[in-house]
């Protein structure tokens, strides 16, 4: 009889240990690294429409798992066929089962972060946002050339950039291209508060025409004390119905924005936007301005100037004039010193 318990014993320290070993075994697949080759980088992307199977197919070629039975074994336990949500999700070297499983079943994803600087065109912003959100670049430019879309924000597609301020955005990877320039548009409202458009109203214009100006006087000077006596002198202009003459507008209509000596030939480019060629401003703006500038025709001074140019000696400053033979002098300073520079 104490030989027969000795055995039943220790059969059934054996199984115990199976069984132990199986629960160990278990635990570490679930909770211990599965991660693979990362072969396309930490970021995993499910696009729209997804479901499970492209799911499984995402996290294979991109090396994100490395046993993919032990995965789709907790992911069925966790019921994550039934919850594959579309986004970008981080997945960091070392991660466990448990872990990857519950954040796409929890649609747990990183948002995007993107900085807006400069744009000079709507194929600039078309690109930026293309290349960082799921929708393609042929949603984009058909959403904000759309008339009937852009005339719900009050602008048209000339003027759909105004709502393009500079700063920094987030969003969901998966966003679609309307919530994406509704988020965009929302920090444009948020700026054009009750005291700016009140302060845009005292200069006779209204935000769009302030931000047409200040795209303006953006492209002529980096210089943060220059801009406003800049900004004045197109106001100036403006209000006395004088052709604006601006050479940036000039670059903008040829669509070369490296000229650094705008020629007389170039000044009968057909456009709308040359405005040697056409009184008043132009139909939209032609760079997305920094908040400088904006503020600078907002608080433009009162002057007399109607001309400016560059100083001959290049410091990026300018000349300011208020009459023509004035400005005459100055101009024929800087074309010499351009001359000696050999700048065509």
């Amino acid at each position: 009889m104490a030989k027969g318990k000795k055995k039943r014993s220790g059969g059934l320290s054996i199984v115990l240990l199976l069984i132990a070993a199986i629960l160990v075994f278990a635990l570490y697949r679930t909770f211990g690294p599965n991660t693979g080759s990362m072969n396309k980088g930490e970021y995993l992307y499910i696009h729209s429409g997804s479901d499970y199977e492209n799911l499984k197919k995402e996290l294979e070629n991109g090396g994100f798992v490395s046993d993919m039975f032990s995965f789709n074994v907790i992911a069925q336990f966790r019921k994550l066929p039934d919850h594959v949500h579309a986004g970008k999700y981080k997945i960091t070297n070392g991660m466990s089962n448990f872990n990857i499983v519950r954040m796409l079943r929890n649609g747990a994803q990183t948002s995007v972060k993107l900085t807006i600087n400069k744009l000079r065109t709507t194929t600039d912003l078309v690109k930026l946002l293309s290349s960082s959100l799921e929708p393609d670049s042929a949603t984009f430019a058909s959403l904000i050339s759309s008339e009937e879309y852009t005339a719900k924000f009050g602008l048209d597609s000339s003027t759909i950039m105004c709502a393009v301020l500079p700063d920094t955005y987030e969003f969901f990877w998966n966003t679609s291209a309307d919530n994406a320039f509704r988020n965009i548009e929302k920090n444009y409202k948020k700026f054009w508060n009750e005291p700016r458009v009140n302060l845009a109203k005292n200069q006779g214009l209204t935000p769009v025409e302030a931000t047409i100006i200040a795209s303006i006087v953006d492209e002529e000077t980096n210089l943060t004390e220059d801009k406003p006596k800049i900004a004045s002198v197109y106001l100036n202009r403006v209000r006395k119905g004088m052709k604006l003459q601006a050479d940036p507008t000039v670059k903008f209509a040829i669509g070369d924005f490296t000229i650094r000596r705008v020629t007389g030939k170039m000044l009968q480019t057909e456009s709308p936007y040359n405005t040697y060629m056409y009184a008043g401003l132009p139909p939209g703006p032609i760079c997305t301005p920094s908040l400088s500038s904006l503020q600078a025709v907002l608080e433009a001074p009162k002057t007399t100037y109607l001309y400016f140019c560059a100083k001959a000696d290049f410091s990026g400053y300018s000349s300011f004039a208020s009459t023509f033979d004035e400005q005459i002098k100055n101009a024929r300073e800087y074309q010499k010193a351009l001359d000696a520079r050999g700048i065509h």
